[in-house]
């Protein structure tokens, strides 16, 4: 990729982060570390990679992206904005009463979101079966699927990564948002994922492990892909990456932006 792209992509994560910031802060919502980590995913696949028309949201032949890790819904709406699918102005309602822009996407709500997700471990599913019925279809469409490595707990992601290479989905590629942390402990603490790029090996799938922040690295390994089995990319990313006082932090999961915070946040992203 070239450098000038690189850096407008880089341009593009921070402005991400600075809506995160400000639409947790005005919901009073929680989730940041969780957002922030997933931001160089969704960037490279909305601004790059993904074969999409805002203002043809639902053509058939569109590449689906999944944010399977529903609570990092500030992340998307961000870039749904930024890519034009619907007004910036909207993100400013966030969370409020009566607004489109709930904690969790919602399909049907905004342009540009496939389904609705929250409830862990079931993008995969989603994502599997869209992928299968557009090779039916011959559309030529791609299906990408964004993870959390806590999501890796749920049955049924194996199920549907047992599924997956069975029916030689090749336009299907899933994102491990690998941060390490889940919503109360290490995962370490919490179950078994390591070695996790071996175990959906063993599955079937093609894997591969890469830098979650360094978009050079994303977009690379988004935009190959093989023509009989799905892939897996592990990305190793930082829970709250961009923001010192945030980077690595448990408490960021759930808590919710002071003004003294933002402002702080703000300051650091300049």
């Amino acid at each position: 990729m070239a450098n000038n792209c690189a850096a407008q992509l880089g341009r593009v994560a921070v402005q991400v982060r600075r809506d995160i910031l400000t639409m947790s802060s005005s919901a009073h919502a929680g989730h940041v570390g969780s957002s922030f980590s997933c931001v160089e995913l969704l960037v490279a696949l909305y601004f790059r990679v993904a074969r999409l028309w805002p203002e043809r949201a639902e053509a058939p032949e569109r590449d689906r992206i999944i944010l399977s890790k529903g609570h990092a819904a500030t992340a998307l709406y961000s870039c749904l904005s930024l890519r034009g699918f619907f007004p910036r102005d909207l993100i400013k309602d966030y969370g409020q009463d009566g607004s489109r822009l709930g904690h969790h996407p919602v399909k049907g709500s905004l342009p540009g979101i496939e389904v609705s997700t929250g409830s862990l471990g079931h993008g995969l599913g989603l994502g599997s079966g869209m992928a299968l019925a557009a090779r039916m279809d011959a559309t030529g469409s791609r299906v990408f699927v964004i993870m959390s490595d806590g999501e890796c707990n749920e049955g049924s992601v194996w199920e549907s990564a047992l599924w997956a290479p069975k029916h030689g989905l090749g336009n299907l590629t899933v994102a491990i948002d690998f941060n390490k942390l889940q919503a109360t402990a290490p995962s370490t603490e919490l179950t078994q994922l390591e070695p996790l790029r071996e175990k959906w090996e063993a599955f079937g799938w093609e894997a591969v492990e890469v830098d979650g922040h360094d978009l050079d690295a994303v977009v690379a390994a988004f935009e190959s892909s093989s023509d009989s089995r799905p892939k897996v990319i592990v990305a190793h990313t930082i829970k709250g990456k961009g923001v010192s006082f945030m980077e690595g932090s448990l408490n960021w999961h759930y808590r919710p932006p002071s003004a003294d915070d933002v402002s702080r946040a703000l300051a650091e992203l300049e």
